[in-house]
């Protein structure tokens, strides 16, 4: 009997492992499963929304790869540097782009329990009116080149044309 047992929780323990996941926060769309774990959640790639806090009528998608395992299943893995974005124009863009800063800060999100985030700034092209989403991960130890742009020109909206 004792041996059943031991057999049922070795079982059931990355069964019930893998089906934790954590609260899926407000600007995620979904995930995809890309690598199957056997303890804890699958890697993922991750879908977030964001919207451009001083520019309305620009929203921006970001894919990013998210590690899983026991370590991502308890919020302890470190993500690895890896993500994409796309940045449109949903809307009127009513805001005076000469008026905006060169660089400034967009979004922000976790990739580690220690000090790696994921950030996007937004960068203006004044010669071609248009607003340029830079995505880059920082690491306090040695920072990381991985990098990724989407590109929104600035353009007459609706009734506006």
């Amino acid at each position: 009997m004792k041996l059943l047992k031991c057999r049922v929780a070795v079982i059931l323990f990355p069964l019930l492992c893998h089906s934790y996941s954590p609260a899926i926060a407000s600007n995620d769309l979904g995930c995809v499963d890309t690598t199957f774990r056997l303890m804890g959640r699958n890697d993922q790639v991750c879908i977030s929304a964001f919207d451009d806090p001083q520019v309305p009528g620009v929203a921006c998608h970001i894919s990013q790869a998210r590690s899983g395992g026991l370590g991502g299943s308890l919020g302890l893995a470190e993500d690895p540097s890896r993500f994409s974005i796309a940045c449109r124009q949903v809307g009127p863009i009513t805001v005076n782009i000469g008026a905006l800063g060169d660089k400034e800060k967009v979004y922000s999100d976790h990739t580690s329990i220690f000090f790696k985030h994921t950030q996007v700034f937004r960068v203006i092209d004044r010669t071609r009116n248009t607003l340029i989403y830079l995505a880059v991960s920082d690491k306090l130890i040695d920072g990381s080149p991985q990098n990724a742009i989407s590109s929104v020109p600035v353009m007459p909206w609706g009734s506006e044309r």
